[in-house]
């Protein structure tokens, strides 16, 4: 078993694969078939079910729920209380445990307090997801996103800071890594 470190709240269940360096905090249930990466870091009261994949330096703020069919790629940040959903139509009394939709959350993208993630879509790398937003379908990589349903308002940079929105070439002012920008893509030169 690699090293990790886990209050003695949390309830990690046998068959769970945790990597190294990764801190489980105060009243978190890891489900037994879920698989965490290196360095992550799961705040109180997280859930993980058991289809869930995460890569590693993730940031699971206080309160989120990842239920299953929901992977997370390295890097991604998780804002307190959001929220992922696995079935499209939910009903009490219907069983539709055979109709979970994959939600996949690619390298380093981030996920602000208080958003919904609604199953069944991609949110592409270092895409930005703002507080309270929700998601109703893909989100390019790089993008920012606001509102409901969610659209997008801009681009980001993988080091969180917004670029400029023209259609062109340029070099994000904080840390020089450089885009270029079209109508509905942003993409690193």
């Amino acid at each position: 078993m690699s090293e990790f470190n886990a209050h003695p709240t949390a309830i990690i269940d046998e068959g769970a694969v945790i990597g190294a360096n990764t801190r489980v905090w105060h009243w978190v249930h890891i489900c037994g078939g879920a698989t965490i990466g290196e360095g992550c870091s799961f705040g109180q009261n997280v859930f993980v079910g058991n289809d869930v994949k995460i890569g590693n330096n993730v940031k699971v703020q206080n309160n989120v729920s990842i239920y299953d069919a929901v992977t997370l790629e390295d890097d991604v940040f998780c804002g307190p209380s959001m929220v992922f959903t696995n079935v499209n139509n939910p009903r009490s009394h219907v069983n539709r445990k055979n109709e979970y939709r994959r939600t996949i959350v690619r390298r380093g993208a981030s996920i602000g307090a208080n958003a919904t993630i609604v199953c069944g879509h991609t949110i592409g790398e270092f895409a930005f997801i703002g507080a309270g937003a929700v998601v109703t379908r893909d989100v390019p990589a790089y993008a920012m996103m606001v509102g409901t349903p969610a659209r997008r308002l801009g681009w980001m940079c993988s080091c969180g800071e917004r670029l400029d929105d023209s259609i062109g070439e340029y070099a994000c002012t904080t840390c020089g890594t450089e885009y270029e920008i079209g109508g509905n893509h942003c993409t690193p030169l």
